[in-house]
């Protein structure tokens, strides 16, 4: 089930968010990660639409809107290749009639699992605090259009 989330998910989706960028960027030090939770606690997520995927009474994926930017998608690892990252895209292009987000060039199999989902990319360019290149993808609803 996905659903919007609420204060009281905070930790969990810090726990999901941490072992998933931990496992998907591996060529990003983890202590990198652990630095960045104040910053996710305190400023990303409280400025983002959040949503939860739960199951059995688990948060296990989340994705995070700012306008029509999907700041953040992101499943535990124990549980990827489940279907929950699709179920996550999908609900967020049931709210959004186009999407952009930003993902990390070497992170193939997220690229890969974006181009799946009908995101092409626009654009390429080096993230600052990693620096890494990332890819900007976009996809856009052609029902509407």
């Amino acid at each position: 089930m996905i659903r919007k989330s609420a204060t009281v998910d905070l930790e969990s989706v810090l726990l999901v968010w941490l072992a998933a960028s931990e496992q998907s960027h591996h060529f990003v030090p983890a202590t990198f990660w652990r630095e960045q939770l104040d910053s996710m606690k305190d400023v990303y997520l409280p400025s983002s639409r959040n949503y939860v995927y739960v199951k059995d009474h688990k948060i296990v994926g989340f994705y995070s809107l700012v306008d029509n930017t999907l700041a953040a998608i992101f499943v535990l690892p124990e549980r990827q290749g489940q279907g929950i990252g699709k179920k996550l895209i999908a609900d967020a292009k049931g709210r959004c009639s186009s999407l952009q987000l930003a993902v990390y060039k070497r992170n193939v199999a997220s690229v890969a699992f974006y181009k799946k989902q009908g995101f092409v990319i626009a654009g390429e360019e080096l993230e600052q605090v990693t620096g890494q290149q990332q890819l900007i993808m976009r996809w856009q609803n052609t029902v509407d259009a």
